[in-house]
């Protein structure tokens, strides 16, 4: 399964999707800008997993519950 991590040392600490660089925040801009899943991973290298794992952390921080794992 695929998670969402957050590293100090990597992108400022904001919250990527593990095994990437690529940021939650930019994956809600991704599939806002109507990117599909095919076109995420083509251009991106991120799994629909990643996708799926970008979407659960935005949703339970909307929430107030604790996420994602600290590297």
């Amino acid at each position: 399964m695929v998670d969402v991590v957050v590293d100090e040392d990597v992108r400022h600490g904001k919250p990527i999707i593990e095994g990437t660089r690529v940021t939650v925040e930019e994956v809600l801009g991704m599939l806002e800008a109507g990117m599909e899943f095919d076109e995420i991973k083509s251009e991106y290298g991120v799994e629909k997993e990643g996708v799926q794992a970008a979407v659960r952390y935005a949703s339970s921080f909307m929430k107030g519950e604790k996420t994602g794992s600290l590297a």
